[in-house]
């Protein structure tokens, strides 16, 4: 792999092959009353529907299926605050091999739950004081694990564009060629993947990442040309997507492919979950509603608007709550 260009097209094709057979092809959904809020046609790609509940089964199932059979057989560790976490954990499951997750203490119980549930063992930190990095790498090299990152990793990276493939493939059904592609963005594994999948099968679509207030670390480092970091690593309950900052290899993808990023607040992607679970009857976790809040709240001057709805693993009292918050 050229180190200048560590995500090709080839690694896209190989991936989606890899993936094949593996991955829910999730569907692409409408609803008027989504139009007439946005003021426009707003399809919604539920991702929610994938395998462990997000589009992260995608990235875990292309980097443990490339792996060398002797080297997988040992097992993958990985550090999430839970979508990645899971997805790596099923995938994991699947093709019977160990696997040790590192979680923050405050992810979602649900989130931690359901990564034990598929056979994972858990290994918990304090965010504000630990380096999920630092303890994965040092796990990694004492158990001969094989360290899978959640979004700074090319074969990751390259699983996720497979998000992006299927966008192109069934807005093209609908006559759709010409549209902006909101994406709930963290480290930007999945915006970089779905860029570089429109770069080559909807070349007219263009991809614009989605975060939370005070966790646009993207969106500004966008702006300024550079990487910028965020302020703080908690505060927003849109945990999917906080990250220190964006990746190495995610950032000039996004550099070269993307649109301005957008951003929202915490009541509206919990309204856009509301609505989601009343007019699609899709059940969203805040992170994976940051996309969907955008479309429908900050909508770029666009025809149609694609929002990835990337994620549904929300905790069961928050939804409820939420549900009660916002009724329609």
């Amino acid at each position: 792999m050229d180190p200048a260009v560590p995500v090709n097209r080839s690694d896209v094709e190989d991936a989606a092959r890899r993936l094949f057979g593996h991955v829910r092809r999730t569907p692409l959904l409408s609803s008027p009353f989504l139009d007439d809020i946005a003021g426009r046609r707003v399809l919604v790609k539920a991702e929610s529907l994938q395998h462990s509940g997000s589009f992260k089964f995608r990235g875990a199932w292309s980097a443990i299926s490339a792996l060398p059979s002797d080297q997988r057989a040992r097992g993958v560790i990985a550090y999430s605050s839970g979508n990645h976490a899971q997805g790596i954990a099923f995938a994991a499951m699947l093709h019977a091999i160990p696997s040790v997750i590192v979680m923050p203490s405050d992810a979602p119980a649900i989130k931690v739950a359901n990564t034990r549930a598929y056979g994972a063992e858990v290994v918990l930190y304090d965010r504000a004081v630990e380096s999920r990095e630092q303890i994965g790498q040092a796990l990694a090299r004492d158990r001969g694990l094989t360290l899978i990152r959640p979004y700074d990793e090319p074969l990751v990276i390259a699983g996720q564009a497979s998000v992006g493939i299927e966008i192109a493939e069934q807005a093209a059904e609908l006559d759709i060629f010409d549209a902006e592609v909101l994406v709930c963005c963290g480290g930007g594994g999945l915006t970089s993947g779905v860029a570089l999948a429109l770069e080559t099968h909807a070349p007219q679509m263009r991809a614009r990442p989605v975060e939370p207030e005070g966790f646009d670390d993207v969106a500004r480092s966008l702006a300024a040309g550079r990487i910028l970091a965020n302020p703080a690593l908690s505060g927003s309950i849109c945990d999917a997507v906080l990250t220190p900052k964006p990746g190495d290899i995610t950032f000039p993808i996004l550099q070269r492919l993307c649109g301005p990023g957008i951003v929202v607040s915490d009541d509206e992607a919990r309204r856009a979950m509301a609505l989601a679970f009343l007019r699609l009857k899709l059940v969203l976790e805040p992170g994976g509603a940051v996309a969907l809040a955008a479309a429908l709240f900050h909508p770029p001057q666009a025809d149609t608007v694609i929002a990835v709805a990337s994620g549904g693993n929300v905790d069961p009292t928050l939804f409820a709550q939420t549900l009660q918050d916002f009724d329609g």
